[in-house]
């Protein structure tokens, strides 16, 4: 530790020297980390950006054009860089899409204000002019949308294949965004329009095909196939479906116990009890008219055993086993019906109905497929297909990012231009707002919004075309009052953005950029790092 500055003794007892130089190497540092972060995913953004391959320690490959899958994956070890990181995970979480976008102008709004603070303005200063930016950028940006309504189903195709765009299945988006929307559009409850639960929506990855076998189920899929112990049956029409919570195998003793038994005859005995205690229990299912059995996956016993898939397999009941005990809400809420705990619970009232429950041969392994159910609940099952894992798992991860944006219509239902547009609209009415502030402030918004026009910038450079002729010519286009254009990337050049196609949720912009400014505000409130060992 060196020994502070001793201060000359001066007359007055107000002024003294204050070494200032740790605050701002501490700042710079953190700007600079944080920096580094948005530049590593700045060239994944857009349709023409690039995908980055990830290798975890353990082997694993992942490739992804998804901002907050880069992000999650990088081992960040900076304080300051690990805020981008969970600034990325909560834009995933509020928008689903965007996550590179609020990485980027948090990127640039950091270099910015890096350059301010090296003009000697206070960083309090910055942060407050930050704020009020952030609240006249949203208010632009709700004037300049478009509203939407959910029966228009051709919008709402329009701004989830844009977002389906910038990923690496771009050219299944003809068929990916249509399918989005419905699964979105089917689990939509009419008493609460304003909420959509994802988890309502179940994607099944299944290897073998290619993507465009992708498909939307009306009903349940299982990545299982049905278990053919005894010759059981493998195609059931209208079927009775139980879904049951509880054990068809000899009931054990609680704790670790062994049964000695000395005579064969008292052998016999309780293999005969076993027996008579499994046919007991199936017969009462029979009795329901049950034909269908999920059975849960049980770590106390097996959940079934040989002996009683066989008496199943007699009684024509077609049984599929280990069901996840997640799934069992998603399997109850589909098929309408309730969980049976208890074989004396077992009432025909509990049962789901469906007109055909049936095992599909699919890829390297089989499904077991439940369609036409009676009374279906408000859930839908995509069935996506790859050639290779990578290609599924990134279709999964393109998939969940068109159905947030397809949610964000749902909570907020307005739309507005992609392609740059609007962050360059943004920049203009923010410049020409800088000028009316007094002081500081009107110098701070100044910078922050030309940090706006990284997005653009990244946009054409990602697309091979040269960013200061584009960026120069939109401002000059939306100077002359033609606030709906942006970059076309396939034509390469200045187009009306809305007749195009490309158009993005509001909530993903304003989200954006009211994250990226609250992360930046809380880089520059930090002056010190304390380590605590």
């Amino acid at each position: 530790m060196a020994a502070p500055a001793v201060p000359q003794p001066r007359s007055s007892k107000t002024e003294s020297y204050v070494d200032n130089k740790r605050k701002e190497d501490i700042r710079q540092a953190n700007i600079v980390a944080a920096r580094a972060i948005a530049d590593a995913v700045r060239t994944s953004l857009g349709p023409k950006g690039m995908d980055k391959m990830i290798s975890t320690a353990s082997g694993e490959v992942i490739i992804t054009n998804d901002g907050a899958t880069i992000l999650n994956k990088m081992e960040v070890l900076q304080p300051a860089a690990k805020m981008l990181v969970e600034l990325s995970k909560s834009q995933d979480s509020a928008a689903g899409d965007g996550t590179t976008t609020v990485v980027v102008i948090a990127g640039s709004l950091l270099k910015q204000c890096l350059s301010l603070l090296s003009h000697g303005i206070h960083p309090t200063v910055i942060s407050d002019s930050l704020h009020k930016t952030a609240i006249k950028a949203v208010d632009v940006l709700t004037a300049m949308a478009v509203p939407v309504e959910l029966s228009d189903r051709e919008s709402l195709i329009k701004s989830a294949s844009t977002s389906l765009n910038s990923k690496v299945v771009s050219q299944y988006s003809t068929l990916l965004a249509p399918l989005a929307v419905d699964s979105v559009l089917s689990v939509v409850d009419p008493s609460k329009p304003d909420l959509v639960d994802l988890r309502d929506i179940k994607i099944v990855k299944k290897l073998g095909g290619t993507v465009d076998d992708t498909v939307l189920v009306k009903g349940l899929v299982f990545d299982k196939k049905v278990s053919h112990a005894a010759g059981g049956p493998t195609r059931i029409e209208n079927a009775k479906i139980a879904v049951i919570q509880f054990q068809i195998s000899p009931p054990k003793t609680d704790i670790e116990q062994s049964i000695i038994v000395s005579d064969y005859t008292q052998m016999d005995r309780i293999l005969k009890e076993e027996r008579n205690y499994i046919l007991g229990m199936i017969k009462k299912i029979k009795a329901t008219g049950c034909n269908v059995l999920l059975i849960q996956k049980s770590i106390l016993r097996d959940a079934v055993t040989d002996l009683s898939l066989h008496y199943l397999a007699k009684a024509k009941i077609l049984v599929i086993k280990d069901v996840e005990r997640d799934d069992i809400e998603f399997i109850t809420k589909t098929l309408n019906c309730l969980p049976i705990s208890n074989i004396e619970h077992f009432r025909s009232e509990k049962l789901g109905y469906a007109d055909i429950v049936e095992e599909a041969s699919m890829g390297d392994g089989k499904i077991v497929k439940i369609t036409g159910i009676k009374d279906m609940g408000r859930t839908a099952t995509v069935l996506v297909r790859g050639s290779n894992q990578l290609v599924i798992d990134e279709a999964e991860r393109s998939l969940h990012d068109a159905l947030c944006v397809v949610r964000c219509l749902v909570n907020k239902r307005f739309l507005i231009a992609g392609g740059g547009a609007p962050e360059i609209e943004l920049s203009r009415q923010l410049g020409a707002w800088a000028k009316v502030l007094h002081g500081m402030e009107g110098y701070c918004v100044r910078s922050f919004a030309e940090a706006l026009e990284v997005i653009p910038y990244t946009l054409a450079e990602n697309a091979g075309l040269n960013p200061i002729t584009i960026v120069t010519e939109l401002r000059n286009r939306h100077a002359q009052g033609e606030i709906n254009t942006g970059i076309n990337v396939r034509k390469g050049q200045i187009t009306n953005i809305l007749e195009e196609n490309v158009v993005q949720p509001l909530l993903v912009s304003t989200s954006a950029i009211t994250l990226a400014t609250e992360c930046v505000r809380m880089i520059m409130k930090i002056d010190d790092i304390v380590t605590v060992r």
